[in-house]
Parts: C-alpha cells; sequence; structure tokens
C-alpha cells in the first residue's frame, strides 16, 4: 500500500489521524516521522509523518536454529577438557602435559614389574592388568569428542493467506448458523486482506444500529482467524448484505455536503462518533477537495471527525 503524508500539532494526534485515514488500528500501522513539531515565538510548526498500512510478509522466514547455552562463547566440550576448559596445543614429537596430580595418579596407575628379575614370563615392559607394552614416547590415545546433541530446528511459517480465508468463511457461516439466521458466506481476497461477505434475507439484526453489530462481527471473526493462523493474520473485513457499500456511498455523499457547507461559513464542523472504517471514508472524501481539511478528537467509541476551513 502507498504511504500517505500526515500533518497534525504532536506526532501522537498526527498517528491517530493517519490511523483514520487508513481505516486500520494500532497494531496494522507502519510509520516514520518526517518533521518534530516545533515551536517559537512568532510562528510554530507541526509534526509530520508518513505511514502506510503495514505490509503481510507471505515469505518464508529464514530457519531459526537455538543454540546450545555458552556455544557461542566457548568452544566444544570434549571428555577429556572437563567443564569448558580449552585444551592446551601439544607441539609434535613432545609429551602432553600431565593432568592435575599427574604424578601421584601415574605412579598409582602403574604397577611394579613381577618379581625375577629380567625373567617375569615373557611380559618385561608391558603393564601387569592389561598385557599392553609400555611406550613412554609415543602419543596418547585419541580421546573419543562427547558432543552435545542438537536440537530440533524451530521453522515459523506465515499460513497463506487462502486459509486463512477458508477458515474465516467457515467461523463465519458457523457463527451465522449459532445465531439462528440462514445465508450463504462466501470471501474476497486482496493483496493482504480477507472480505468476508454474508449474504442472505432479514439479516439486518447482525448489522445493528449504525454498523454496530457488524463491527463486533468483525472483530470476532477476524480475532478467530488470527488465533488459527498463530498471531500473524491477513486484516479481515466482514460485510453483511452489502451494508459496508450503502454505507460508504452516504457517507461520502454527506462528507461532500459539509465540506461544502464549511467551506461556504467558513466555521468547523463537528461529526457525530463514528467507527475508524466509516472515519477513513470521510477522511478519503474530503482530502480530494480544496479548502477544507479534516482532523480526528476524542477516543473510541466516542472519536469523531472534525472538518475545517483551511
Amino acid at each position: 500500500m502507498d504511504w500517505i503524508e500526515v500533518t497534525a500539532r504532536t506526532v501522537e494526534d498526527a498517528k491517530e489521524l493517519a490511523l483514520d485515514r487508513l481505516g486500520v488500528v494500532e497494531d496494522e500501522l507502519e510509520f516514520e516521522v518526517l518533521d518534530e513539531p516545533r515551536g517559537g515565538l512568532f510562528r510554530r510548526s507541526d509534526a509530520r509523518i508518513r505511514a502506510r498500512v503495514k505490509p503481510l510478509s507471505r515469505e518464508k522466514p529464514v530457519d531459526r536454529r537455538r543454540r546450545r547455552r555458552g556455544s557461542e562463547r566457548q568452544g566444544p566440550r570434549s571428555a577429556s577438557t572437563g567443564r569448558g576448559r580449552t585444551p592446551t596445543a601439544v607441539a609434535d614429537g613432545e609429551q602432553p602435559p600431565p593432568p592435575e596430580g599427574g604424578g601421584a595418579e601415574r605412579g598409582r596407575s602403574r604397577r611394579r614389574r613381577g618379581r625375577g628379575g629380567g625373567n617375569n614370563g615373557g611380559r618385561d615392559g608391558a603393564d601387569v592388568g592389561t598385557g599392553e607394552p609400555r611406550n613412554r614416547g609415543s602419543a596418547p590415545r585419541p580421546k573419543t569428542r562427547v558432543e552435545e546433541p542438537q536440537e530440533a530446528q524451530v521453522d515459523v511459517e506465515t499460513m497463506p493467506i487462502e486459509d486463512q480465508a477458508a477458515h474465516a468463511a467457515e467461523f463465519a457461516g458457523e457463527l451465522v448458523r449459532v445465531m439462528g439466521f440462514e445465508g450463504t458466506v462466501r470471501t474476497e481476497i486482496g493483496d493482504d486482506d480477507v472480505t468476508v461477505r454474508i449474504e442472505g434475507e432479514n439479516l439486518g439484526v447482525l448489522v445493528g444500529p449504525r454498523g454496530v453489530t457488524l463491527h463486533a462481527l468483525e472483530e470476532v471473526v477476524r480475532a478467530a482467524v488470527q488465533r488459527h493462523a498463530g498471531g500473524h493474520s491477513a486484516r479481515v473485513h466482514v460485510d453483511v448484505s452489502g451494508y459496508r457499500e450503502r454505507r460508504r456511498e452516504a457517507l461520502a455523499a454527506f462528507a461532500r455536503n459539509i465540506a461544502a457547507e464549511v467551506k461556504e461559513s467558513g466555521t468547523a464542523r463537528s461529526l457525530e462518533p463514528m467507527t475508524s472504517p466509516d472515519r477513513k471514508v470521510v477522511h478519503d472524501v474530503v482530502a480530494e477537495i480544496d479548502g477544507v481539511s479534516t482532523l480526528s478528537e476524542g477516543e473510541d467509541p466516542r472519536r469523531r471527525v472534525v472538518i475545517r476551513p483551511e
């Protein structure tokens, strides 16, 4: 989605205005501060940001491998190095240094030759316990390195938007049935969003006064898809019997009439509280009319759009 530029008295106000114009919640907004607000004796400059709807990445993230604790700070352990001690380098032809207490250990491990002088049954120069020759000049036997097992790779992948749309349709259809209504459910897939359209007769109760029930229904379906997708889902919109389109057309005509009155009178007009999608419609329509601008004030659910002369 393209970037938009928004100007307001503070960065927070500019951010709220961008949320209204894009019709999204805060988690779905990506923005950058272009100009910080500055105050002066005779002139004050407003904050200016650019913002857009955060794009939904469909690429498979890079595999992440968990590293065992401390592996980045020290080398692999072996049976001969003890607790993470770095082995001492040994040059060719040299004897390795004895372990701690090596003289005593070596003295205890060796046994005296058998009695009888030089004739001890052909076992001269051999350890009594093993019968293997002692070669003091040879290198020690290589010891087996004990490697710690690697943990399994953690592969995180974004669920395809088609699967999210299928789950949204299934959940919305079941929800409508449980509420005691009959209707058909179909979905439309955009770049980064899914629109669930519910069609049928006598479904006005699913819309509610000024679309309040529809807005709640949309939030429930969106939460279900987000949970099914593991926390990262597409933006989900729900429409019942074409209400959204009719509401959009009526709001656009209403905003144009109010904008014309504001231009003629030079007096700002504050509209009734609206949901975020409805505020977006007003912002978009007024942005195309010269001589007037919009801002939002208040907190949800009482947040409203103000149309003012420039």
